[in-house]
């Protein structure tokens, strides 16, 4: 079928609407970042290639070393001024940020579609659940901070590229309000555009908000071992996980570091597949590029017939291209599930992983065929993958014990109840797994030892942005438990215990 891009959507028009509404953050051709309160051209900008078509827009303005550390040292004056400020004050500013992020939600939607690929209803989501996941905040601030106060210091944030608002705004407005100066580094694969336009928005809120573009690297000593700051809040894989928590393991610092698992279902003693076939669906969102999808399916040997029949179903419903392409240039957004992964070398690296789990023996359930997505005559499709599927994939696969981050599934038959958990568990802690069975008693029997924070019955289960707590189990997350009152308590001092998983032992509340 011949598509076309749709009408007002090309890169100049989306990072014109973007300038128009902050002209103070983006230049002709390059962004500002956001240093001591003023927006600043500095740092060396190189293009960067989108997903969707491989076109060329603007880099993230990489600033070097000793920028970044005075870029924290004004964070810190700003953090002492920050938060001997009311709250009633700071309630007010932050719902004006939200305000302002609600007004321009189309244009921050449209810079995700083009930086990460994320069709229009599920860029508009991440908008969505991070404005209104703060109006909840709102509401519930003034309890919350009862005996509370602000850390001693401003708290860095760094974030993986998949959910710049929904993750990384929110966590940073939730700061805010409890009384801390936050400061964000953009993400080298995307979204710095849409980030940029949002802490402009916070800044015009007069919120006191830092934002800086480099290298991991390059910037380490001063966005995560700097003696400026109050906290480091990570969102991003096991390996860099790891490298942050070695840095703070000296410096007593409170942390938050959330890192992948393999998340997976288990199917045990189940008929209820029109159910789960909607789960399933609901789950290939955004090409599972999130840190709660479910690439694994753990499932009893003789259900395997009437779960392919489902399975196979889903994935010929999945509809995928570039999140721009129309029938006609006048007509609506398409309704697609994804769009490309986030770039050329994970498409490549994925067909590689798969291309390996067959030629160690895993059987090719589902192939992936590109034919079945909806492009723009002519465009690049380097970066997308479609769905793809292996049975049994030996032991000594590369993504054994690690999810994919993409549309690539596997499945594992077991016989036993205790191969059904061992399976589950392979990875040493998950942030998410769901039973699905018509066995109650089985559920309850698995719960205590499935090494997943969450864990869903007959349901997926997900990140949360509101009262429920989030964390994770194993080698998933390190330091502090999220969300509800143990966000607020994770930014904050006070006499309430701290719950998180931490290096002297494990403190979970009471309904986990």
């Amino acid at each position: 079928m011949s598509m076309q891009q749709k009408l007002g959507t090309s890169w100049n028009e989306i990072y014109g609407r973007a300038r128009g509404a902050a002209p103070e953050a983006f230049g002709s051709d390059r962004l500002a970042n956001h240093i001591g309160g003023v927006w600043k051209f500095v740092g060396e900008t190189k293009p960067h290639a989108v997903s969707i078509d491989g076109s060329l827009i603007p880099g993230p303005p990489r600033v070097d070393h000793d920028t970044a550390v005075l870029a924290v040292d004004q964070a810190k004056l700003q953090h002492v001024a920050w938060s001997q400020v009311p709250l009633d004050e700071r309630q007010r500013r932050v719902h004006h940020a939200v305000t302002l992020l609600r007004e321009h939600r189309d244009t921050i939607a449209l810079l995700l579609m083009w930086e990460i690929g994320k069709p229009w209803r599920i860029a508009c989501a991440d908008v969505d659940r991070c404005v209104d996941g703060v109006d909840w905040y709102l509401g519930e601030i003034e309890r919350q901070m009862q005996g509370r106060t602000p850390l001693q210091g401003p708290i860095s944030n760094i974030a993986s590229w998949n959910y710049p608002l929904s993750v990384l705004v929110h966590a940073e407005l939730v700061q805010l309000l409890a009384g801390n100066a936050v400061i964000a580094k953009t993400p080298s694969q995307g979204g710095f555009h849409a980030l940029t336009l949002s802490h402009a928005l916070m800044a015009r809120a007069g919120l006191p908000v830092t934002l800086l573009s480099g290298v991991g690297g390059e910037l380490s000593d001063a966005l995560i071992s700097s003696t400026q700051l109050g906290a480091l809040a990570f969102v991003g894989g096991r390996s860099n996980g790891r490298k942050a928590a070695s840095m703070l393991a000296d410096l007593r610092r409170r942390h938050i570091l959330e890192q992948e698992g393999l998340n997976a279902w288990g199917i045990w003693n189940f008929s209820q597949w029109s159910l789960l076939a909607g789960h399933v669906k609901k789950g290939f969102e955004y090409a599972k590029q999130r840190c709660t999808a479910y690439p694994r399916y753990v499932i009893q040997r003789q259900l395997l017939p009437d779960f392919l029949a489902m399975y196979t179903e889903v994935v010929g419903s999945l509809n995928f291209g570039n999140p721009f392409a129309v029938e006609s240039a006048d007509d609506p957004f398409q309704d697609f599930d994804f769009g490309p992964v986030i770039s050329q070398n994970k498409a490549t690296d994925l067909q590689a992983r798969y291309d390996e789990a067959i030629r160690i023996g895993g059987i090719p359930l589902i192939c992936g065929d590109l034919m079945a997505g909806k492009f723009i005559d002519g465009q690049d499709t380097s970066a997308y993958v479609a769905p793809a599927c292996v049975l049994n994939p030996p032991s000594n696969w590369s993504l054994h014990h690690s999810e994919p981050f993409g549309p690539l599934d596997s499945i594992v038959l077991v016989d036993t109840e205790s191969e059904l958990l061992a399976a589950m568990n392979v990875s040493n802690g998950a942030l998410v797994a769901s039973i699905a069975t018509d066995d109650s008693s089985l559920a309850q029997r698995l719960r205590p030892d499935v090494q997943s924070f969450k864990f869903g019955v007959n349901a997926p289960r997900s990140r949360g942005d509101r009262a429920e707590v989030f964390g994770g189990r194993g080698a998933s997350w390190r330091g502090a438990f999220v969300g509800g009152d143990l966000l607020i308590d994770s930014v904050t001092d006070g006499d309430r215990p701290l719950f998180g998983n931490f290096p002297n032992g494990s403190q979970y509340p009471p309904d986990i």
